[in-house]
């Protein structure tokens, strides 16, 4: 089993998304672009994590409905995740504010 399947499915989303706006012919289309959270949204502990895992974060901060469409196929539906975002956010707030982070998809 991989170690880290939220980002390979993060790469599943994004790649055939790069893929149609490179291979595009004649007129280019408008470039497509990825909706990122600010970093400073992270709270101190996921700041210091690997950029590619803080990426992860930031997309599921600013992607909450995409995510919450997408199951979770790493087995952690046993701990109650309902959600690819649940892998990522514990607790939500509301719009713009995470009470909770869920540290699972740190790797």
């Amino acid at each position: 089993m991989h170690r880290h399947p939220h980002r390979i499915l993060l790469l599943l989303l994004l790649v055939p998304l790069l893929a149609l706006t490179a291979c595009a012919g004649g007129e280019r289309p408008a470039a497509t672009e990825v909706k990122l959270a600010p970093e400073s949204a992270l709270p101190a502990d996921l700041r210091d994590a690997p950029a590619e895992v803080k990426e992860a974060y930031r997309f599921a901060i600013a992607n909450k409905e995409l995510l919450e469409q997408i199951p979770c196929f790493c087995g952690c539906v046993d701990v109650g995740h309902t959600s690819n975002y649940a892998c990522y956010v514990a607790e939500d707030g509301g719009p713009g504010t995470f009470l909770q982070f869920d540290s699972h998809a740190l790797g």
